[in-house]
Protein backbone atom coordinates (compact mmCIF):
# COMPACT_ATOMS: atom_id res chain seq x y z
CA UNK A 1 0.00 0.00 0.00
CA UNK A 2 1.15 3.40 -0.59
CA UNK A 3 2.39 5.72 1.92
CA UNK A 4 0.15 8.77 2.73
CA UNK A 5 2.70 11.19 2.18
CA UNK A 6 4.02 9.67 -1.73
CA UNK A 7 1.39 10.44 -4.68
CA UNK A 8 1.98 9.95 -8.45
CA UNK A 9 -0.32 11.48 -11.18
CA UNK A 10 -0.35 13.03 -14.61
CA UNK A 11 -0.79 16.54 -15.75
CA UNK A 12 -0.21 18.93 -18.54
CA UNK A 13 2.86 20.92 -18.29
CA UNK A 14 1.64 24.34 -18.17
CA UNK A 15 3.21 28.36 -18.72
CA UNK A 16 3.35 30.09 -15.22
CA UNK A 17 2.34 33.98 -16.51
CA UNK A 18 3.58 35.60 -13.37
CA UNK A 19 7.23 35.73 -15.00
CA UNK A 20 9.49 36.95 -17.89
CA UNK A 21 11.34 33.89 -18.30
CA UNK A 22 9.26 30.71 -19.61
CA UNK A 23 8.18 28.91 -15.97
CA UNK A 24 6.05 26.08 -16.00
CA UNK A 25 4.22 23.95 -13.71
CA UNK A 26 2.10 21.16 -13.48
CA UNK A 27 -1.66 21.37 -11.33
CA UNK A 28 -1.66 18.65 -8.92
CA UNK A 29 -5.09 16.42 -8.83
CA UNK A 30 -7.70 17.85 -6.54
CA UNK A 31 -7.87 14.58 -4.21
CA UNK A 32 -4.13 14.68 -3.76
CA UNK A 33 -4.31 18.39 -2.82
CA UNK A 34 -7.13 18.05 -0.31
CA UNK A 35 -5.30 15.29 1.33
CA UNK A 36 -2.01 17.11 0.97
CA UNK A 37 -4.14 19.92 2.75
CA UNK A 38 -5.21 17.46 5.55
CA UNK A 39 -1.98 16.02 6.24
CA UNK A 40 0.34 19.17 6.44
CA UNK A 41 -2.75 21.27 8.65
CA UNK A 42 -0.54 23.94 10.00
CA UNK A 43 2.83 22.75 9.02
CA UNK A 44 2.65 24.97 5.86
CA UNK A 45 5.54 27.14 5.23
CA UNK A 46 4.90 30.94 3.76
CA UNK A 47 2.35 31.64 0.83
CA UNK A 48 0.78 28.12 2.01
CA UNK A 49 3.95 26.37 0.72
CA UNK A 50 4.64 22.39 1.12
CA UNK A 51 8.19 21.09 0.88
CA UNK A 52 7.99 18.06 -1.35
CA UNK A 53 10.65 15.68 -3.13
CA UNK A 54 9.85 15.68 -6.92
CA UNK A 55 10.67 13.29 -9.90
CA UNK A 56 9.64 13.42 -13.57
CA UNK A 57 10.97 11.30 -15.25
CA UNK A 58 14.95 10.56 -14.52
CA UNK A 59 15.24 14.05 -12.84
CA UNK A 60 14.48 13.96 -8.47
CA UNK A 61 14.29 17.61 -7.36
CA UNK A 62 13.37 19.21 -3.67
CA UNK A 63 11.10 22.18 -4.19
CA UNK A 64 7.53 23.58 -2.91
CA UNK A 65 4.15 22.89 -3.76
CA UNK A 66 2.37 26.18 -3.13
CA UNK A 67 -2.05 26.92 -3.20
CA UNK A 68 -3.41 28.38 -6.74
CA UNK A 69 -5.88 29.89 -4.34
CA UNK A 70 -7.44 29.77 -0.77
CA UNK A 71 -8.70 25.95 -0.93
CA UNK A 72 -7.82 25.39 -4.47
CA UNK A 73 -5.63 23.01 -5.94
CA UNK A 74 -1.69 23.02 -5.53
CA UNK A 75 1.13 23.59 -8.17
CA UNK A 76 4.25 22.69 -8.73
CA UNK A 77 6.95 24.55 -10.40
CA UNK A 78 8.89 22.78 -13.10
CA UNK A 79 12.34 24.09 -13.72
CA UNK A 80 14.10 24.34 -17.02
CA UNK A 81 16.73 21.73 -15.94
CA UNK A 82 13.86 19.24 -15.48
CA UNK A 83 12.29 20.15 -18.76
CA UNK A 84 15.42 20.61 -20.69
CA UNK A 85 16.60 16.57 -19.29
CA UNK A 86 13.49 15.29 -20.22
CA UNK A 87 13.01 16.70 -23.32
CA UNK A 88 9.30 18.50 -22.30
CA UNK A 89 7.94 21.20 -23.39
CA UNK A 90 4.40 23.18 -22.56
CA UNK A 91 1.34 21.29 -23.20
CA UNK A 92 3.21 17.94 -22.57
CA UNK A 93 1.93 15.38 -20.11
CA UNK A 94 3.98 14.36 -17.79
CA UNK A 95 4.01 11.45 -15.06
CA UNK A 96 4.96 13.01 -11.50
CA UNK A 97 6.12 11.39 -8.36
CA UNK A 98 5.84 13.69 -5.01
CA UNK A 99 6.73 12.92 -1.01
CA UNK A 100 5.62 15.23 1.06
CA UNK A 101 8.71 16.49 3.56
CA UNK A 102 7.78 16.75 7.06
Amino acid sequence: MPSPLAYSFRAELLPWEVRRDLWTLVTLPRDVSEEIREVVGDLRRGFGAVRVRARIGATTWSTSVFPQTAGGCYVLPVKRSVRDANRLDVGDEVDVSLDLVL
